[in-house]
């Protein structure tokens, strides 16, 4: 069993849920986070990480020096990233390529010379662009659905397996994290270490500083209960795509009982995410924001498909609850309530950043 924790990224969304929730549920932890601070509003959590008793250390993972200041551990959790699947996109991706590659480098070398274990915060977006556009979906009323009894190699209705096929493009974003999956078992097989990876699908909840492509839960809660503009954009513009939602309180349950059996789990590779029963469309999610604050927003239609965006994701968790006995316990409505309670918890600070 571990004592001494590092996240990485531990500033940022899941970062720094997961670095609180271990410092405050497993008392034997000493638990520090490691953040460059690049994400806009990260430093809000800042005060949060101190409550909780967490070290901060302000460094960034591209660094040697500065992973190695963060000081002893036996556990990484590798959070850090950036998350966005559009970077890159008619720009220069050197941050991109540095941050989740370059420091995936670090960060195992760093591991390597403690004899420390790792988990790896994947993400679907590993799985192939082209793959995933030609399911077989039929448009309904308010979602894209997959039809009843339909399947194929990774996919069902249940979602998407990590058996899905990896052949094709899938943006920078998840090349690098593919990528580092794969760097990661080398380091597995040729010195020992004991790694899990979680390929993540849509991770929502408090504390996430929302961006139109990436963080869109906390956006859409935002700008409705604030009032702002809002686009249904991609797949004509009708807001049926479907993403899963997991709220990161389930995540943190996660980890801390993949904490408990790394050397046992140790090489898997799991896919997590809300699954079908927390799955959601744009449409039913602005529903459901109308419905919570009161405010009906005329979102604008734009038809034009980006050229990452895909229709369709839910995470197959049939392997993540037969291996680790976890399935996520709260709803999409548990999570859109927690995100608005926090959301008017703290106004001044949040609506210049997400309204």
């Amino acid at each position: 069993m571990p004592t001494r924790v590092l996240v990485t990224g531990g500033a940022g969304f899941v970062g720094s849920s997961l670095a609180t929730y271990l410092a405050q549920s497993q008392s034997e932890l000493s638990v520090t986070a490691l953040d460059n601070l690049h994400r806009r509003g990260s430093e809000l959590t800042l005060p949060r990480l101190a409550r909780a008793g967490v070290t901060f250390v302000h460094g960034d993972i591209r660094l040697r020096e500065d992973v190695e200041s963060a000081g002893p551990f036996d556990l990484m959790i590798e959070c850090s990233a950036e998350p966005s699947v559009h970077a890159g996109y008619g720009g220069d991706p050197s941050y991109l390529l540095g941050a989740n590659l370059a420091g995936t480098m670090t960060c195992l070398e760093a591991a390597r010379r403690e004899g420390a274990g790792l988990l790896f915060l994947s993400t679907s977006r590993v799985y192939p662009i082209d793959p995933l556009r030609q399911l077989p979906l039929v448009a309904g009323d308010t979602r894209l659905r997959l039809p009843q009894g339909a399947a194929g190699v990774g996919w069902s209705e249940e979602g998407i397996s990590a058996d899905f096929p990896l052949t094709g493009h899938r943006s920078l974003y998840g090349a690098t994290k593919l990528a580092s999956e794969l760097l990661i078992d080398e380091y597995r097989h040729m010195y020992g270490m004991p790694v899990v990876v979680n390929r993540c699908g849509v991770i929502a909840g408090p504390w996430q500083m929302g961006k139109v492509d990436q963080g869109f839960v906390s956006l859409w809660a935002a700008r409705h209960l604030w009032g702002s503009r809002l686009s249904y954009t991609g797949f004509g513009g009708t807001g049926l795509q479907v993403r899963d939602l997991l709220h990161v309180d389930d995540l943190c349950e996660l980890v801390a009982r993949q904490i408990d059996r790394l050397v046992e789990w140790s090489g898997a590779v799991l896919n997590v995410g809300g699954g079908a029963a927390s799955s959601v469309s744009l449409k039913e999610l602005t529903a459901m924001c109308e419905q919570r604050s009161g405010r009906r927003l005329e979102l604008a239609q734009v038809a034009e498909t980006a050229p990452a965006d895909i229709p369709y994701y839910v995470s197959d968790n049939a392997q993540v609850a037969t291996l680790c006995g976890w399935s996520p316990r709260r709803s999409v409505a548990t999570l859109l309530d927690d995100v608005f309670a926090w959301l008017g918890s703290d106004e001044e600070h949040l609506r210049p950043l997400l309204a």
